[in-house]
């Protein structure tokens, strides 16, 4: 055999090797349809310049709810895009905390005006309009339990309970409860802030901003006591997310959450961690989305105009916390 038709043979045989594994080679496989990677959720989602946001509210969704405590709007972002829009203008009074119930209705605190409304979540129309006091008040934040909508009064040593049944007229049925017990009322001061439900529902807890002291009140009586979290206090303490048994209290001025354990019947905690962004800003209230927990800031400290940046940060949760 000559040299060249050697030669000749062993390149074509090179070439057949070569071609069976490249056709060999392994590819990479396309992601089932319905499983591809979602994208990051955003940090931030912006608000509208000078909506000046206090109360935030999920029902498991992506969709959050925000009152301006300066125009009374009611807006909705989205918290997988950030996009969002005011689904209900105001009446230039205060919307304040506010909650979602399974009925499609926000729960909206009036703040100064002493008052309360509820909304429609889906048109933004007023259902019902609740005044509790004609005097100096601030109604600040609310939680729904057994029927019922629980507002504090950060002005007031009371709680009002407002109890619909299954239509909000204004006909509905309103409790002034006062606060007893362990509560002492500071003049001059914020009081009664935060509102949420101890992990039995038997009873409500609340955090006096003024002292940090974190109590459980009888929502019968309005009967209170400290809950007992040893040297911890929560100075600032405004809004505050129940998850099972770990409790989550914005420190709005401190730019800090406070996460803390309870006990089953919420009359004895522990404080877990304080978790912190560079995003704050004086985060007011807390709702939770997936793995995130989104807090509105208030920007207390800074002046109000009508393009003052305003923004939702969110933080990652640690193993579920």
């Amino acid at each position: 055999m000559s040299l060249l038709v050697r030669s000749t043979r062993t390149m074509f045989t090179a070439a057949l090797v070569a071609g069976l594994v490249a056709t060999t080679a392994p590819v990479a496989a396309a992601a089932p349809p319905g499983q591809e990677r979602r994208p990051a959720p955003p940090q931030r989602i912006e608000l509208p310049d000078g909506f000046q946001p206090e109360g935030i509210t999920t029902r498991g969704g992506a969709r959050a709810y925000l009152g301006s405590r300066e125009s009374g709007d009611i807006y909705v972002a989205n918290l997988r895009t950030g996009d969002g829009r005011v689904i209900s203008r105001g009446d230039g009074t205060p919307a304040v905390g506010l909650k979602l119930d399974g009925r499609g209705r926000l729960w909206v605190a009036g703040g100064d005006d002493g008052d309360a409304k509820v909304v429609s979540a889906r048109t933004g129309r007023v259902l019902a309009d609740f005044e509790f006091t004609s005097g100096a008040a601030f109604v600040n934040d609310v939680v729904l339990r057994r029927g019922s909508a629980w507002f504090t009064d950060s002005q007031r040593a009371v709680l009002y309970q407002v109890t619909p049944g299954n239509r909000p007229t204004q006909q509905a049925a309103v409790r002034t409860i006062p606060l007893s017990g362990a509560w002492e009322q500071l003049p001059e001061a914020f009081n009664a802030n935060g509102i949420s439900t101890t992990p039995d529902g038997r009873a409500l807890l609340v955090v006096q901003s003024a002292t940090g002291y974190l109590f459980r009140v009888n929502p019968r009586t309005g009967h209170t006591t400290r809950v007992a979290l040893g040297a911890t206090t929560l100075p600032n303490g405004d809004g505050m997310l129940r998850q099972g048994r770990t409790l989550y209290v914005a420190q709005n001025r401190d730019n800090k959450i406070a996460v803390l354990r309870l006990t089953k019947r919420g009359k004895f905690g522990r404080l877990v961690r304080y978790r912190t962004s560079p995003g704050f800003d004086v985060p007011t209230t807390i709702a939770r989305y997936r793995s995130g927990l989104y807090l509105p800031n208030g920007r207390f400290t800074t002046e109000p105009t009508p393009t003052t940046d305003y923004w939702i940060t969110r933080v990652a949760l640690r193993r579920g916390r």
